[in-house]
């Protein structure tokens, strides 16, 4: 096997140098500027977490608001002599007891 010498003219070799002192500096600027995202992240963290308690008052309203609507559904079945009203009555209330324990999972899993 033969070893090849790379040899590089003087022109090529401050083509080279200049490229290289070139990426130095882009990458040195880049990682100076990127310390300043550090507390960017950090507020963005704590305004999500702000919207933890809101959207979880959300969801509880929302499943109660489904509750009722459950409800007159099922009342409204049952009063028709449907025979599917115990399904009906456990689905609606799935989604209630759902929306629910989503709700608190959120709050506790976030430590909101």
């Amino acid at each position: 096997m033969k070893k090849y010498k790379w040899k590089l003219k003087r022109i090529e070799r401050k083509k080279v140098m200049a490229i290289c002192l070139f990426v130095m500096l882009f990458v040195f600027h880049f990682t100076v500027r990127a310390q300043d995202g550090v507390a960017g992240i950090n507020e963005a963290n704590q305004k999500v977490r702000s919207y933890f308690d809101a959207g979880t008052e959300l969801m509880y309203a929302v499943g109660a608001i489904l509750g009722l609507i459950g409800a007159v559904k099922v009342y409204q079945k049952w009063n028709a002599g449907d025979p599917d009203t115990g399904k009906v009555a456990a689905a609606w209330f799935g989604s209630c007891v759902f929306l629910v324990v989503v709700a608190t999972v959120i709050k506790s899993f976030f430590g909101v």
